[in-house]
């Protein structure tokens, strides 16, 4: 389908990551950039029957194959032949006009913003993803959301807020912790200042009669790793997307069994995901 894009977020940030890391595709330069986008149908091709010129669409991040295995299990973040991430690998959707298969293009709610639903396709469906995909957050319990004022930080805190959970966060200085507390958190953990591990566990055993959390949402990487696996619970279970502080780290292999954790890697989302996004987006959870 031919869309029109308006390509939002914080892309080039993301870019620079992701010439770095993401080198899973081979990628040829010049490369347009623009991971994520809206848009909106100018063009069908012929039996596509399900979208019409006209139609506002948000986009899949990936150019995936379609027929492998987990492509038609829906699980295209696990695509056995992917070409790519589009600005990443391939061009991506800083363009007027593009083309790409109607599979990958998810409608937009008439109540969702264009700007809204650009968001869907990367900061609201990681989270979706590995929020209940992966960790599957009950409501009531008690999650870590590291770097509440990162784009996928507010999100988290959005998600499990509204569905009743308790919810400690890291932030980098005190005005985005009180951004963190508009937005749900229930306890903000400056960690220029404390050890958010030794925060985390005082901080439950105090308010909640229990040393620890029930899932940690990570996304920082070695920093903030065995931190992490410190703040949880007995049986807790970490989910993570991202390296930003380094990719390597140790861990104890003795405290990994012994407390039994549960350690999810996360990459993007599957095409439900976004669709799960702009659904929460309708309803009133939408981007900071």
């Amino acid at each position: 389908d031919l869309v029109r894009s308006r390509g939002l977020g914080d892309v080039y940030k993301r870019q620079v990551w992701g010439f770095r890391g993401m080198a899973f595709a081979r990628r040829q330069m010049p490369l347009v950039v623009g991971a994520e986008g809206s848009g909106r149908i100018v063009a069908v091709g012929e039996g596509v029957t399900a979208l019409r010129p006209g139609d506002r669409v948000t986009m899949y991040g990936a150019l995936t194959c379609g027929e492998c295995k987990n492509c038609k299990a829906g699980i295209d973040n696990l695509c056995e032949d992917v070409r790519g991430v589009y600005g990443f690998h391939i061009d991506g959707f800083a363009r007027e006009t593009f083309n790409m298969p109607a599979r990958l293009v998810v409608k937009v709610p008439d109540s969702v913003t264009q700007e809204q639903a650009a968001c869907a396709g990367i900061a609201f469906g990681t989270t979706q993803h590995m929020l209940f995909d992966n960790a599957r957050l009950q409501p009531g319990e008690t999650i870590l959301v590291h770097a509440g004022g990162s784009g996928i930080g507010t999100v988290a805190i959005k998600m499990a807020k509204a569905i009743g959970c308790t919810i400690i966060t890291t932030v980098g200085d005190d005005e985005k912790g009180e951004k963190a507390k508009a937005l749900g958190a229930d306890h903000v953990i400056n960690y220029r200042t404390e050890r958010f591990e030794g925060e985390v566990r005082r901080w439950t055993k105090k308010t909640l009669g229990s040393i620890g959390v029930d899932v940690v949402f990570e996304h920082v990487g070695a920093d903030t790793w065995n931190g992490s696996l410190l703040s949880l619970k007995k049986g807790g279970r970490l989910v993570t997307c991202g390296s930003t502080s380094g990719v390597s780290t140790t861990m104890n292999l003795m405290q990994l069994f012994q407390q039994q954790y549960r350690i999810f890697g996360s990459f993007g989302c599957r095409i439900e995901n976004i669709a799960q996004s702009l659904d929460k987006m309708a309803a009133g959870i939408t981007p900071v």
